[in-house]
């Protein structure tokens, strides 16, 4: 069984360490873990990994965060996979840092990534894991919140959230939607 992973984020330097590219984050995380290496594809850096039987396809998109959905149609019909093989790991306002939230489908919830695939895939069908970025800051600032990086308080505890999405990844992937997220929407 194959599934597409679709981190969001925006590539160049500037945005490695922000908070819009936490999906980036947890596909590299992924990656290292299990000596892939990303290479360039179609509208995105790919790599592959195993996992208990799995294949696991990490997508990070090139074409910046609005156009996000160009890699996940690229991909999941080139894969001839089902959009319930997808998952797409994205930040999320809403959200208190590192808190993590498995969804099967749902609204964009005015994120630009999440809209641009949900109106390439003409669906909201599709699982998403949310990562939370909070939201401190003020009234108006909030590009500038997204696109800074993590406070260093959050520094310190980073590591090990992006480990448990990590870790909920590979679970969407071995234990299915439901029990993944019985299992990691408590913690």
């Amino acid at each position: 069984m194959k599934f597409l992973i679709l981190g969001l984020g925006n590539i160049g330097p500037e945005y490695a360490d922000t908070r819009h590219n936490i999906g980036f984050m947890v596909l590299d995380y992924l990656a290292q873990k299990h000596d892939a290496k990303f290479e360039i594809g179609r509208h995105a850096f790919v790599a592959e990994i195993k996992h208990k039987g799995k294949t696991y396809v990490l997508v990070k998109p090139t074409t910046y965060m609005n156009l996000s959905g160009k890699a996940a149609a690229h991909y999941l019909s080139s894969l001839k996979l089902e959009k319930e093989q997808l998952l797409v790991v994205t930040d999320d306002l809403a959200l208190p840092f590192g808190k993590l939230r498995l969804k099967g489908k749902g609204s964009a919830g005015g994120h630009n990534g999440l809209k641009h695939i949900q109106e390439t895939l003409g669906s909201d069908e599709y699982a998403r894991l949310r990562f939370g970025v909070d939201a401190n800051f003020p009234k108006g600032r909030q590009v500038d919140y997204v696109l800074n990086p993590f406070s260093a308080d959050e520094q310190i505890d980073l590591p090990l959230r992006v480990e448990k999405a990590a870790e909920a990844v590979l679970a969407f992937g071995t234990l299915g939607l439901e029990r993944t997220m019985n299992l990691y929407n408590t913690k």
